[in-house]
């Protein structure tokens, strides 16, 4: 049988120490609920002995699987692969360095079968990461509030529960991970609740998520979840009336040019040529703007019919 209960997604970078200790606590956690159960091991190009740590464990467990890439791709990726092959009726993700409690997981389990959530988001009130964190996630979580319409208070908490048919039907990339909740709701699962849920401090090692680059990229990131979500299935609604708003007026201000030009013409007033006055160049760019706008919406409706998702994360093994 295939199908189990729970599947728990857990990418990984350089984690050798923590993972023993975490998959033993999910097993014990399962088990004492009765779960079936099965644990995504995503090593995402770890340069430590965590892939060794993986197939050890699942030679004690058998319930234990593990992807392993080539090279580290980052967070989103080994999320999307993980979801990928996930085959549980809920799908529980968690951060590899036990921060993250798994006794939470019989309540987010709960929260999706029984109360019929498409996706439930931990919100851990009481944190314990530096000020190097938790100061630029308190801006991004106020800021996706705003433009998502979603009433979450921390969207990039790493234990969350899904519906299968969510993480089947959502791609995750870049540093989109922490925006999974606003990819959802474009995909039209709208049921999004949120459970408190304990932080503990890091046990083993120091955190892979920090730094300005990090920061810029999350920012990036939210503005194309934005963009895409609004125009991704149909981006000549957003380039082509652009384009057809700049030809226009372009358009308009070359035949004041031209008609202001014949009018001097026939009331026999001084004149130049039209190539003299400078606002011809700017109705001339204007409308060589427009029509290349036109232009990129059209072939972005060709690529976006007749270009299928792939992945683009090179596997290197699985157990």
């Amino acid at each position: 049988m295939d199908k189990v209960d729970i599947s728990v997604v857990i990418p990984l970078l350089n984690e050798e120490e923590s993972l023993p200790e975490l998959c033993s606590w999910i097993k014990r956690v399962c088990e004492a609920n009765a779960f079936s159960y099965e644990i995504l091991l995503i090593d995402d190009g770890s340069t430590d002995n965590s892939w060794q740590v993986i197939i050890k464990l699942r030679e004690e467990n058998a319930n234990v699987k593990g992807i392993k890439f080539r090279r580290n791709y980052g967070k989103s990726a080994a999320l999307n692969v993980g979801f990928e092959a996930a085959k549980g009726d809920v799908v529980i993700t968690m951060d590899a360095d036990l921060q993250d409690s798994p006794d939470e997981i019989p309540e987010l389990y709960k929260m999706v079968m029984e109360e019929n959530y498409d996706l439930v988001s931990g919100w851990k009130q009481k944190r314990y990461d530096p000020i190097s964190k938790t100061v630029p996630s308190k801006f991004f979580n106020a800021f996706t509030r705003k433009m998502s319409g979603i009433k979450l208070h921390d969207f990039n908490c790493g234990l969350k529960a899904y519906k299968n048919e969510v993480v089947k039907n959502i791609e995750v990339y870049g540093e989109m991970h922490r925006y999974i909740p606003v990819i959802a709701k474009w995909e039209g699962f709208t049921n999004i609740g949120e459970k408190v849920v304990q932080h503990q401090a890091r046990k083993y090692g120091s955190s892979k998520f920090t730094g300005l680059k990090r920061a810029v990229n999350g920012f990036l990131d939210i503005i194309s979840i934005s963009f895409i979500g609004r125009f991704g299935k149909a981006p000549m609604h957003f380039f082509g009336l652009l384009g057809i708003f700049l030809f226009i007026m372009g358009f308009i201000m070359a035949l004041y040019i031209g008609g202001l030009k014949v009018y001097r013409l026939s009331s026999h007033l001084p004149t130049t040529l039209v190539t003299d006055n400078p606002y011809f160049y700017i109705a001339l760019t204007t409308i060589i703007l427009g029509t290349m706008l036109f232009l990129v919406g059209f072939l972005a409706e060709l690529i976006n019919q007749n270009n299928p998702r792939r992945s683009l994360y090179k596997v290197e093994s699985r157990i």
